[in-house]
């Protein structure tokens, strides 16, 4: 070795996955485990275009009652892959959960459908785009079951965007 520390970075949305990861690099010097690569980013200080701005850890929030004083907060939590809104809950797949963290980290904020590909599934591919707007239609519908006044709006030819009312 060249006397220089190394440092083994896993990434993982879930909790088992951190755990099992952990488990993996036990042997390692030194590792760090986050749930999205914009974790990763910031700790490293590595300049880039952030997906989701800093939050809390366990979960990401949005006012979806802008202007009310008791606004209701939707979130997610990553920990257990739920979507909460008032006092429901909804569960979300890998896929779903990676793209509202994306979608209710930056309200309002345009996602190209390259840059929500590389977030969600973490490659260039874009293929035909179906397997993103199966996903976007199956979290449309989630929404729409918890009573969520935000939607998921498609920008012609660009990309995605949380609207909040």
């Amino acid at each position: 070795m060249s006397g220089i520390p190394s440092l083994a970075i896993g990434i993982a949305s879930s909790a088992s996955h951190r755990r099992r990861l952990a488990e993996l690099f036990g042997g390692s010097e030194a590792f760090l485990i986050v749930s999205s690569v914009d974790q990763a980013r910031r700790f490293l200080g590595v300049a880039g275009e952030p997906a989701v701005p800093p939050a809390e850890a366990a979960a990401h929030r949005v006012v979806v009652a802008a202007g009310a004083p008791t606004a209701t907060a939707l979130s997610i939590d990553s920990d257990r892959r739920v979507l909460r809104w008032r006092n429901r809950e909804i569960g979300l797949t890998p896929l779903e959960h990676d793209l509202l963290r994306c979608l209710v980290g930056t309200p309002g904020h345009t996602w190209t459908h390259r840059r929500l590909h590389r977030e969600v599934w973490g490659t260039e591919r874009l293929g035909r785009g179906s397997d993103l707007h199966s996903v976007v239609r199956r979290v449309r519908r989630k929404l729409a079951r918890l009573g969520v006044p935000a939607t998921i709006d498609a920008v012609r030819g660009v990309g995605f965007r949380l609207a909040v009312p």
